[in-house]
């Protein structure tokens, strides 16, 4: 299972550089350390079927090649963009049946933007409240529990009606 790099053995911790591409056939750990992942994430991705290693005969071990390497590669890029792992099966059985995974690649990531636009929204309003209540309870003395009320710097927020749970 001797794995050999092209280039140098060292790889950036950005998943967007190639990184050095490995020769041959390799263990989950050679596949880990060529992708810069840890052994869980390989032997994950090859347990939920997004990775196909195929068995060495003779000791039973997952061997990986070098589409499963740039396969790996894929898939932490597609992450580090938002993707989820059901999202990225869809995308790579879209591209297994030869057909253009481009669309599903967009619309999912049209999607996600807007998903992430509305709790951007929802953040900074909660970021402005927080800030508005420190501003007011800054004027305020400590206060005791008196059975009545827990905190009353909490009970001195008004609820807004379009703001329940």
């Amino acid at each position: 299972m001797n794995t050999m790099l092209s280039g140098s053995t060292e790889m950036a911790n950005d998943p967007l550089k190639h990184p050095p591409e490995p020769m041959g056939a390799m263990t989950v750990i050679e596949l880990a350390r060529a992708a810069n992942v840890t052994p869980h994430v390989v032997r994950h991705y090859a347990r939920i079927g997004l990775l196909i290693p195929r068995r060495d005969q003779d000791n039973g071990y997952k061997l990986f090649s070098r589409t499963d390497f740039k396969r790996l590669l894929f898939i932490r890029r597609a992450k580090l963009l938002g993707y989820t792992l059901t999202e990225i099966r869809t995308i790579l059985d879209e591209a297994g049946h030869g057909n253009s995974p481009c669309p599903a690649v967009r619309q999912i990531i049209r999607k996600r933007i807007e998903e992430n636009r509305q709790l951007i929204d929802e953040l900074t309003s909660l970021q402005t409240r927080m800030e508005n209540a420190l501003r007011m309870w800054e004027k305020l003395p400590d206060g005791v529990p008196d059975g009545d009320s827990v905190s009353y710097l909490i009970d001195s927020i008004l609820e807004h009606p379009d703001e329940r749970e």
